[in-house]
């Protein structure tokens, strides 16, 4: 769904994509700085309840998932490895979002229930995206459902900054159950497409 706004988002920071395509800094490296920046948001102030200053530190890295596939492209560098980078990293981000909720609950925020749902929520991302990837190489395609990455992404943050904003955890828990189902959803809805492209061929 969010999909549509990525070229929007593109426009917005071509200057800085052009900028940094300028001083020689390669699409690899964007790639790879933001994955640190989102690990170190998520996993540095997400278990110590900080979950604002989390939400931001994210938010501040995770548009190089758009940087550095325009600087990619605009300067021919694009690669076999710079895609299995960016999916592998993208996949480690994600995981850290998911994780650094998972030790709030677990410890600090002592609610072991959603401790548990945002583990699952980390699980279930990692089996959609591997779905999709186990599809593609078995030359079919496996894109789509009720909750793609941008999805999941967008609505755990925004959540997660509003939960603590207005000091409503229930917000927060709302959209760790909504993502735990959607996922799975996510996940069967994958597998049926593969499934009928399988008995098709």
């Amino acid at each position: 769904m969010l999909e549509r706004f990525r070229q929007f988002f593109t426009g917005v920071f071509r200057p800085i994509a052009d900028l940094l395509l300028r001083m020689g800094v390669s699409p690899n490296t964007v790639t790879f700085v933001g994955t640190l920046g989102v690990c170190g948001g998520a996993l540095g102030f997400f278990p110590r309840g900080e979950l604002l200053i989390g939400v931001l530190v994210i938010t501040a890295f995770v548009f190089s998932d758009l940087i550095d596939g325009y600087m990619a492209r605009s300067s021919g560098q694009t690669s076999v490895w710079g895609s299995f980078l960016d999916s592998t990293l993208d996949r480690v981000g994600d995981a850290a979002v998911f994780g650094g909720l998972t030790l709030w609950f677990a410890w600090g925020g002592d609610d072991k229930v959603l401790a548990c749902v945002a583990l699952w929520c980390l699980v279930m991302g990692a089996v959609t995206s591997y779905a999709r990837a186990k599809a593609e190489s078995l030359g079919m395609e496996a894109k789509g459902g009720i909750a793609e990455r941008s999805d999941r992404l967008v609505l755990i943050l925004v959540m997660t900054g509003l939960s603590d904003i207005f000091d409503l955890q229930i917000l927060l828990a709302i959209a760790l159950w909504v993502l735990a189902v959607a996922s799975a959803v996510t996940v069967v809805q994958r597998m049926i497409m593969v499934r009928r492209q399988a008995l098709a061929g």
